[in-house]
């Protein structure tokens, strides 16, 4: 599986020749009540992800894995601390600055697909362009480049319906690298995937990051974590081991 040629489609921009972090944690908590209670999911966690990386974040659940994630997703906000992704500070951002900023600099692989039902294959890897305002001749062809990329070449015009488990995952996953982001994050991508599905996306994972993706993963799948550079272990809201 190789990129098409010219820039590859999974690497976000040009990135500079000397690492920096594209993720920068510092002393971040996140609390949540719940009735009378006051949940602490995260405590006072700080953590860097260097341009190019890519991290696996393993833990039981209720580890605050996925609250992390979705710090750095900007889907969520802090209680204290601070985020920010590829140089910008993102913890307290509106939440139109944080619509905006996910569209253009990060992508997200979930357990689930999310594809839209009526829409083909190629339709839906288009919605995120269409979206940044992206010309209709621009999104159809990156597109079908980035359903090349990841073996559907040959699928495009099919629906979600028409398509199996892994191929789904796989549109999800071009889908994510529409507008070329900065930082992908999956959420247990493999979690309901045969051993054989699950293996293939292990493998474009891999390509992906060797073409230039950083990539941060929340799994309990094993096999997906140890693929990863960087394993980080999480437990009752901290980093325990890295």
């Amino acid at each position: 599986m190789t990129a098409p040629s010219g820039a590859s489609v999974g690497a976000v921009r040009d990135v500079p020749t000397a690492r920096a972090s594209i993720v920068s944690l510092s002393d971040v908590h996140r609390d949540y009540p719940i009735g009378a209670e006051l949940v602490h999911a995260l405590r006072g966690v700080s953590l860097e992800v260097e341009r190019g990386d890519y991290v696996s974040i393993v833990g039981p659940s209720g580890c605050g894995k996925s609250t992390l994630l979705n710090l750095v997703g900007v889907i969520d906000q802090p209680t204290s601390g601070t985020v920010a992704i590829a140089g910008k500070r993102v913890d307290a951002m509106t939440d139109r600055e944080a619509t905006s900023f996910r569209l253009h600099n990060i992508g997200f692989v979930f357990q689930r697909f999310y594809l839209m039902p009526t829409l083909s294959a190629l339709e839906n890897v288009e919605l995120p362009m269409a979206e940044a305002k992206v010309s209709a001749r621009e999104r159809n062809a990156r597109a079908a480049k980035l359903l090349e990329y990841v073996g559907l070449g040959a699928r495009q015009h099919h629906r979600p319906s028409e398509l199996s488990g892994g191929e789904q995952q796989r549109v999800a996953i071009a889908r994510a690298l529409a507008n070329r982001p900065a930082l992908m994050l999956a959420d247990e991508p493999t979690g309901e995937r045969d051993a054989k599905t699950g293996a293939e996306i292990i493998a474009l994972f891999r390509q992906l990051n060797a073409d230039g993706t950083t990539m941060i993963v929340v799994t309990h799948d094993e096999d997906l974590a140890n693929a990863a550079r960087r394993k980080i272990h999480m437990r009752d809201g901290r980093i325990v081991q890295e």
